[in-house]
C-alpha cells in the first residue's frame, strides 16, 4: 500500500523562545540559531501531492515509505537502541517503541501499555484531532458586526489568537490577519452608513471556563510558556514583540483595545465608555450585519506551527476549536474529550489516554508510547492525507524547531534523517516521530520517560537522540 511522504514545509514559521521550563528542565522551546558548525540540510527528495504542501512548502527530509527497503530484525534493533535505553538519566524503566511506518509491525517494545507524563508529546494527538475535525482548509474567522444600536460596533471573537495589531501578512502564519485591516474595512463601512462616533463591544463568549488551567504550573503563565486561553489575541497576549513574557492577564480584552485604537487611527471617534479603556463585553446579535471580517492562516499552517515551535497557547485554542466543532463546549475538559474522541475516530487505540489539556502542560495528562506510534503510523498512511501537516510540521533534527540545537556529537550523522516531536517537564522528557534507518526503511518511534532524576533531563535528551541515531544508523535487516 502506498504511503504518504514525510514532508517538510516551509510554511510555519518558527516562534524563537528564550528559555525552558524550570530551568535546566527546559521546555520544548525553539532554540536560538545555532552557536556549533550548521547540520548539513537534507538531500532533496520527492516531494509530496501538490495538494498536500502548503504554499512555500519544501522538499521533504524523509523519503515516502516504500517496500524495497528491508524490515530492520527485531532482535538487532534492539541490540542497537539498548545502550541508549539503559542510560540513567532516562530514569529506571522508559517507555519505547518502535513500529515500520509501512505497515504498522511492531519492532520494539518496552513497557508500551504502562500510561506516562507525555509533555508536548501530547501536541501530537491534538494535531491530528485538528486536522481531521476542523479540516486542513479551515479558518478561523475574526469579525466586527453592528451593535444593538448604530452606535455600536461588536468585535466577535473566531479563535484567531495570531492577529497582528497591524496589518496582515497574507505569507504569514502569526499575524495572516491584522486589526489594523479590520479597522480600515470597519471604518469604511461607518462612513458608508454615515457614522463617525460608535462605542466597541467585545464578543469572546465563544470559549468558556477558566482561562488558565488548574494544572499548569504556578509560573507558566508569568513566565510566558503559555498565555490565558481566549478566543481571540494579538500574537498570543505577548505584550513586547518578540519575547515570550510578559503576556496580557486578559488577552481578548488587550486585543479588542489594540482594534479600538485602530479604529481610533482610522478617524472613528470614539464614544466615552465607563469601562477601562473604552471597551465593554456584550454578546453580539447573532444576525447583526457584518461590517468586516479577517481569516486566519489555515489550520494546517497553524498545526505546523504549533508543533515546530511547540505553542501551548495554539494547541489549547486548536483543542477547544475541535470541541466546539463537535458540539461541545470550549472548555479544557470539553477539549481534552473531544481530542481524545478524534484520535480514536481515526482508528488508534487510545486505552489509557487521558488528557488534561491538549498541550503537554498539564501534569495529570497520560499517554502510552503505544498510542503515539499507532498515530504515528496512521498519519504516514495515504489512507489520512488531511493529516499531511501533521509530518511536515514535525521539528526536523539539527535543523528546525525544537530540534535545531540538538543532534550534534555522537548523534550528528542523524541530523536531517529524524524528525520527531519534544516533550519536557521537570523529570519529563519525551520523543515521538520519524527516522529513515541505513537500508532506506521509515521507522515510527516514541520514547517516554517520567522519571528523569534531578539534574538529568538534559542527558535524558541525548539519550532519547541517541535511541533516535541508532534507529538511524541501522542496517538491521
Amino acid at each position: 500500500m502506498r504511503r504518504a511522504v514525510v514532508g517538510l514545509a516551509g510554511a510555519a514559521t518558527a516562534v524563537v523562545l528564550v528559555a525552558g521550563y524550570a530551568g535546566l528542565d527546559a521546555a520544548d522551546a525553539v532554540p536560538g540559531p545555532l552557536t556549533t558548525t550548521p547540520p548539513p540540510t537534507a538531500a532533496p527528495l520527492p516531494t509530496a501531492p501538490a495538494a498536500l504542501v502548503p504554499d512555500g512548502g519544501a522538499a521533504p527530509v524523509l523519503a515516502p515509505p516504500g517496500t524495497a527497503a528491508p524490515v530492520p530484525a527485531p532482535a538487532a534493533l534492539g541490540e542497537r537502541t539498548a545502550a541508549a535505553l539503559a542510560d540513567p538519566a532516562l530514569g529506571p524503566a522508559p517507555s519505547a517503541v518502535v513500529a515500520d511506518a509501512l505497515t504498522g509491525e511492531v519492532l520494539l517494545s518496552r513497557a508500551a501499555d504502562v500510561p506516562r507524563t507525555p509533555a508536548s508529546v501530547t501536541k501530537l494527538l491534538t494535531a491530528a484531532a485538528a486536522l481531521d475535525v476542523l479540516g486542513p482548509g479551515s479558518r478561523a474567522v475574526t469579525t466586527v458586526v453592528r451593535g444593538t444600536s448604530d452606535d455600536e460596533v461588536v468585535l466577535v471573537a473566531g479563535g484567531d489568537v495570531l492577529l497582528s495589531a497591524g496589518a496582515g501578512d497574507p505569507a504569514a502564519v502569526a499575524g495572516r490577519a491584522g486589526l489594523a485591516d479590520l479597522a480600515a474595512t470597519t471604518a469604511e463601512a461607518l462612513r458608508a452608513a454615515g457614522r463617525t462616533t460608535v462605542a466597541v463591544r467585545l464578543d469572546d463568549g465563544l470559549f468558556s471556563g477558566p482561562a488558565v488551567s488548574p494544572a499548569w504550573a504556578a509560573g507558566d503563565v508569568t513566565a510566558g510558556y503559555v498565555a490565558p486561553i481566549a478566543p481571540i489575541a494579538v500574537d498570543e497576549g505577548r505584550l513586547v514583540p518578540g519575547r515570550e513574557a510578559p503576556r496580557a492577564a486578559d488577552p481578548a480584552l488587550w486585543a479588542a483595545r489594540a482594534f479600538a485604537a485602530a479604529l481610533e487611527a482610522q478617524g472613528v471617534e470614539l464614544a466615552p465608555a465607563a469601562v477601562e479603556g473604552g471597551v465593554a463585553r456584550a454578546a453580539a446579535d447573532p444576525g447583526a450585519p457584518v461590517l468586516a471580517r479577517a481569516e486566519s492562516a489555515t489550520t494546517a499552517e497553524q498545526v505546523e506551527l504549533m508543533l515546530t515551535a511547540s505553542d501551548n497557547t495554539l494547541a489549547e485554542v486548536l483543542g477547544r476549536r475541535v470541541a466546539l466543532a463537535g458540539g461541545r463546549t470550549g472548555t479544557f475538559e470539553d477539549a481534552s474529550a473531544a481530542v481524545t474522541e478524534a484520535v480514536a475516530a481515526l482508528g488508534v487505540d487510545v486505552t489509557g489516554v487521558q488528557l488534561q489539556g491538549v498541550s503537554g502542560l498539564g501534569r495529570g495528562t497520560l499517554l502510552p508510547a503505544r498510542a503515539l506510534t499507532g498515530l504515528l503510523v496512521l498519519a504516514a498512511s495515504d489512507e489520512h492525507p488531511q493529516l499531511s501537516a501533521l509530518l511536515s510540521g514535525l521539528p526536523v533534527a539539527g535543523v528546525t524547531g525544537t530540534l535545531a540545537d540538538r543532534y550534534g556529537g555522537e548523534s550528528a550523522a542523524a541530523a536531517g534523517v529524524v524528525r520527531a516531536k519534544t516533550g519536557t517537564l521537570t523529570g519529563v522528557s519525551s520523543l515521538a516521530g520519524y527516522v529513515r534507518d541505513a537500508d532506506g526503511r521509515v521507522l515510527a518511534f516514541a520514547v517516554l520517560s517520567d522519571a528523569v532524576p534531578a539534574g538529568a533531563s538534559w542527558g535524558a535528551r541525548r539519550a532519547e537522540d541517541a535511541f533516535a541515531a541508532a534507529l538511524a544508523a541501522c542496517g538491521c535487516s
